[in-house]
């Protein structure tokens, strides 16, 4: 590997180099922000350039060490930072124009939390209006396009940060998923992540002026879009630090305790009357073989039903949105959104009024029937979408086109609603006539054990390669 190439690097063979001398903070940093000079005018995915600031914090903690001090978990490791999560000094737009000068007047947890482990800013990434798509665009920053071509969406609401950290833009790339935000980008890219559980990792943000609603509090999630399984088990203990201005985050270790063999893995592939596509099939049977040959007991087995527990969570989301973020769309939002908006509530019709509370009560009995279910299939293999991630747009077509993105993502949102840990991982690079594109499966977890989904995604990565390495052969790098 020549010194211009560092980019290509995962963050943890980064810290590896960082920590013991044989690279800079300050020769990684440069070279990341080379690569993404390099890519980002093509992709869009980085919406504000910290290169400046960047270069400066990669020389102050280069002195820190020579010093003497101590290099931190994630010292010198490039990452990006989602724009709807607070960065001090630096506008929190969420992809709205009218939002455009609202500047944190501190960081939220999440960044403060991979700064003091030693990571470096070099940008943040770009998200649809409100970040509430499966898709990303807005009117301020405009189109992010996917590195595998414009034939497929790179995804939302983080498809900034999937598009970015797939295309070597810093080797971790910060996200949140409220129904998919983290997976539906890292399935568009064929990147791996770990949607977290409920109260995993600690999150507000400074400039907000009022408190968020029940449901966006406990189905929204911070997290981390990766190029492999192993940066995850490298960078979320350093995410989960405990951080006291969100009074309900759990603090507890990334590790829990080491389970007896084999451990089982429930597999499904229903998919609720969607057509399920043969890319998407054959890439279920890799992934199954995969944790098959490394020791998983899987049997294949519905678990409680996903359809009924995510369509009913979705609907509440969308009685929550209707009722506290209405107004906000109709004065701030784009007509794209609002149009957007107006066929979600087609889609999912919502749950308002006393049913909305009926329904916040009875998401205790889905949690409940889960949390039964996994005390014996500690995992649950499933399809994340059942067809190759769609086109850019797909979500403005009408009810259809909103049916094919959100409609059949039941695997995605049910995890939000029930709080618990999702991993996402390609397990198939599919040869489709639009062209190439990866095609990913989820592992849902049991509460509090991300390790154990991560864990079940290297299986899978070990089997099929890094996705990034065909992508940067695709695009000539």
């Amino acid at each position: 590997m020549t010194q211009t190439d560092i980019w290509r690097l995962n963050a943890t063979d980064l810290t590896t180099l960082t920590r013991s001398g044989e690279l800079s903070a300050l020769e990684v940093t440069q070279n990341a922000i080379d690569r993404m000079h390099q890519v980002n005018l093509d992709l869009n995915a980085v919406v504000e350039d910290l290169s400046t600031e960047a270069l400066e914090r990669a020389r102050d903690l280069d002195a820190a060490v020579a010093g003497g001090a101590p290099a931190g978990p994630l010292h010198g490791v490039p990452v990006t930072i989602k724009i709807n999560v607070d960065q001090k000094g630096r506008a929190t737009s969420n992809g709205v124009v009218a939002l455009k000068d609202v500047i944190a007047p501190d960081d939220a947890p999440v960044v403060r939390n991979l700064q003091n482990a030693g990571a470096i800013v070099i940008g943040r990434t770009n998200t649809p209006e409100f970040s509430f798509r499966a898709d990303t665009d807005n009117p301020l920053h405009g189109r992010t396009h996917n590195p595998w071509g414009r034939h497929i969406s790179p995804g939302g609401s983080s498809g900034g940060a999937g598009a970015g950290v797939m295309a070597g833009i810093g080797a971790l790339a910060h996200g949140n998923d409220i129904g998919g935000s983290l997976r539906f980008p890292a399935a568009a890219n064929g990147a791996v992540t770990v949607k977290p559980g409920l109260g995993r990792v600690p999150a507000w943000n400074p400039s907000q002026q009022v408190e968020r609603g029940i449901l966006a509090q406990s189905m929204s999630v911070q997290g981390l879009i990766t190029r492999s399984a192993s940066d995850l088990h490298l960078s979320m203990p350093s995410l989960i630090a405990a951080d006291p201005r969100d009074p309900f985050h759990v603090s507890m270790p990334w590790r829990g305790e080491a389970m007896e063999d084999p451990i089982k893995v429930a597999f499904t592939k229903n998919t609720f009357g969607y057509a399920l596509h043969p890319e998407v099939d054959k890439a279920l049977d890799t992934a199954r073989d995969a944790l098959v040959d490394a020791g998983y007991l899987v049997e294949e087995i519905d678990p409680p039903d996903v359809f009924e527990c995510g369509r009913s969570g979705y609907r509440a989301l969308m009685g929550e949105v209707l009722t506290l973020m209405q107004n906000d769309i109709k004065a701030a939002g784009s007509d794209t959104i609002r149009d957007i908006f107006d066929v979600y509530f087609q889609e999912f019709p919502p749950i308002v009024d006393t049913d909305l509370i009926r329904m916040l009560a009875k998401r205790s009995h889905y949690a409940r029937e889960w949390s039964l279910f996994m005390e014996d299939y500690a995992l649950v293999l499933s399809p994340f979408l059942p067809q190759p991630f769609f086109k850019p747009d797909r979500d403005t077509e009408g009810v259809e086109g909103v049916h094919e993105v959100l409609g059949c993502a039941v695997y995605s949102y049910a995890m939000n609603f029930l709080g618990l840990p999702a991993a996402c991982v390609p397990a198939r690079l599919a040869d489709l006539p639009s062209g190439p594109q990866p095609i990913n499966v989820q592992i849902a977890s049991r509460r509090w054990r991300e390790d154990m989904a991560v864990d079940a995604a290297a299986a899978i990565e070990a089997r099929v390669g890094q996705m990034c390495l065909p992508l940067w052969e695709k695009m000539g790098t």
